[in-house]
């Protein structure tokens, strides 16, 4: 890779509800917001920033290739290392937060589970088995 790009800052989610998707993200993940109007909010989690846009505006930027339509099938799931999957899955569950999956111990060593945001983004809670 070339060197100039090895330092990723920011991740935009197409969203066909961005008051919903701020309120999960400052609920969720206590994400304090960089910016909003009325078409976006870009919050920070950790080092990245999670740019959340109307799906309605993601044409410009990526135009000519298409956006996908609400609701299709995932193609791109993020990952939050923690100690604890078992206390992070009750945290999150404690925000409303229903799991899609786990947490369950993976053969590749690690235990996870899996969340969704408003916009259909998955989100994996993973935690390393020694």
């Amino acid at each position: 890779m070339t060197s100039s790009l090895d330092n990723v800052e920011a991740i935009t989610v197409f969203s066909d509800n961005v008051p919903a998707s701020r309120e999960f993200y400052t609920r969720v993940f206590a994400a304090p917001i960089l910016f909003e109007d009325e078409v976006s909010v870009a919050l920070r989690i950790g080092a990245i920033v999670i740019n959340v846009l109307a799906r309605s505006e993601a044409p410009a930027l990526i135009a000519p290739e298409p956006i996908a339509e609400a609701g299709a099938a995932a193609s791109v799931m993020l990952t939050v290392n923690v100690p604890d999957v078992d206390a992070a899955c009750a945290a999150v569950r404690e925000h409303g937060v229903e799991l899609v999956n786990g947490p369950v111990d993976r053969p590749w060593g690690r235990r996870t589970a899996v969340f969704l945001d408003p916009s259909g983004l998955p989100w994996e809670i993973a935690q390393e088995l020694s």
